[in-house]
């Protein structure tokens, strides 16, 4: 007789697990501190790690692929590419302001992302859909479309 897969479930119960529990997971799963991101970040990852450490991770040829992509993107250079997304963000402090349906949207850089209405995010692009409800690219929705030519 088949014992019925357990994960599911407990996939499901994170969506409505408190957000102290999810980093009591956090910190079980991945023996570090949670990150300070929002909730949907948290459950998202750990839904991955859940099913990683339970079903296994990627395979090696898919690592390889992805390591050879990100190659491609930034020389193998992690540390170059994270200077260059640095250099391409706007200062620290800084507010953007965008009009949306007659609400005037705020958003601070911070030193690891953006915050908007109390809450971080690591993209432009995750505020814009959760202002708008559809996918946007986030520098442009906040009118810096052309900070990667240097415009």
């Amino acid at each position: 007789m088949n014992k019925p897969d357990p994960i599911p479930a407990r996939l499901a119960a994170l969506k409505t697990t408190p957000t102290h529990d999810l980093k009591k997971q956090w910190r079980d799963l991945f023996d570090s501190e949670p990150p300070p991101f929002n909730r949907r970040y948290l459950e998202s990852r750990l839904a991955y790690r859940i099913q990683e450490l339970t079903y296994g991770g990627l395979k090696r040829e898919t690592v390889r692929r992805l390591e050879r992509l990100g190659e491609e993107l930034d020389g193998g250079d992690r540390k170059k590419s994270r200077v260059r997304a640095d250099r391409d963000r706007p200062t620290t402090g800084t507010r953007l302001l965008r009009e949306w349906q007659g609400v005037e949207q705020v958003v601070t850089v911070t030193a690891d992302g953006f915050e908007w209405q109390g809450r971080p995010y690591r993209s432009l692009s995750a505020i814009a859909r959760a202002i708008t409800g559809t996918r946007w690219n986030g520098w442009v929705f906040f009118g810096l479309k052309n900070h990667r030519r240097g415009a």
